[in-house]
């Protein structure tokens, strides 16, 4: 037999920070990750709507979206504006890079979303022209690059990018409350249903 050992998972720092923090609040485990799993959830949705109203309210969605994915033909017209080309460095970087990823996958889930209910422009139950998920990203990221969207389609896919670039807040707040929302809300809806299905 070989000695090597087995590879471990990529859950497990997530699976040994829950279990410590479970230990040291005195909270079981299994209402714990329930909890961290809605707070979770919950901090991706509410900042996704604040976004997305900012960004429709504030108007910027569209100005957002050009600036990091501009066309090449009008990259020198937008560093024309701001002095020293800071747009076009900041497109370059590791963080603009991450960022239109995120607003590629933004512009994905929005078409779908759209299409699925019928917002953003889009006729509902409509279906996509690409089916397949790689060249849904090839489309949607001809869309971004190209400046063709536009409206609230830009807004929610700026939200979506923000939403993804605040991930790290978003997974702090969830652990810091989880011991808490526990407590408030998850171990007694657990005893309520214990108490309703043991009679």
């Amino acid at each position: 037999m070989s000695g090597t050992p087995p590879k471990p998972s990529k859950f497990a720092p997530y699976k040994e920070a829950l279990a410590a923090l479970s230990q040291r609040t005195r909270t079981p485990l299994p209402s714990l990750v329930v909890s961290f799993a809605v707070l979770h959830e919950l901090t991706a949705i509410v900042p996704l709507v604040g976004f997305f109203y900012a960004a429709r309210t504030l108007g910027v969605g569209e100005k957002l979206v050009h600036a990091v994915a501009q066309p090449e033909t009008t990259a020198t017209d937008i560093q024309s504006e701001v002095p020293g080309g800071v747009l076009s460095r900041l497109r370059d970087s590791w963080a603009g890079e991450r960022f239109q990823e995120w607003m590629v996958e933004g512009e994905v889930r929005t078409e779908r979303v759209g299409r699925r209910y019928g917002w953003f422009g889009f006729e509902k139950g409509s279906k996509m022209d690409t089916t397949s998920a790689e060249s849904q990203s090839v489309h949607a990221a001809s869309a971004l690059v190209s400046g063709r969207i536009a409206g609230d389609v830009a807004n929610a896919v700026v939200a979506y990018a923000m939403t993804k670039a605040v991930l790290p807040i978003r997974i702090g707040v969830s652990l810091w409350m989880a011991p808490a929302f526990s407590r408030a809300f998850v171990q007694p809806i657990g005893s309520a249903f214990t108490r309703i299905f043991r009679r």
